[in-house]
């Protein structure tokens, strides 16, 4: 399996809680699809203080796995949101 791009992409995307609207991570996307999954090398910065979890409203909205090798949050459909 291919690794994700060495060369992070240029633009970048806030990912929201959906519940409670708190801002958890600042992201560098690539594509126009859906948001999936999150590599964490992507993330440039993180407002969550434990892995998975909101800070404001405690919801949990990815789980942590390995994605091609590299450390990744799955995220769960419906429970986050970005601009």
């Amino acid at each position: 399996m291919a690794k994700p791009n060495k060369k992070a992409p240029s633009s970048s995307v806030d990912i929201y809680c959906s519940q409670c609207k708190t801002q958890l991570f600042k992201y560098r996307k690539g594509g126009k699809g859906a948001l999936v999954k999150c590599f964490k090398e992507r993330i440039t910065k993180d407002f969550t203080s434990t892995a998975c979890t909101c800070p404001n409203c405690h919801a949990i909205f990815a789980r942590e796995t390995l994605i091609r090798g590299t450390p990744a949050f799955k995220i769960i459909s419906g429970k986050v949101f970005s601009k």
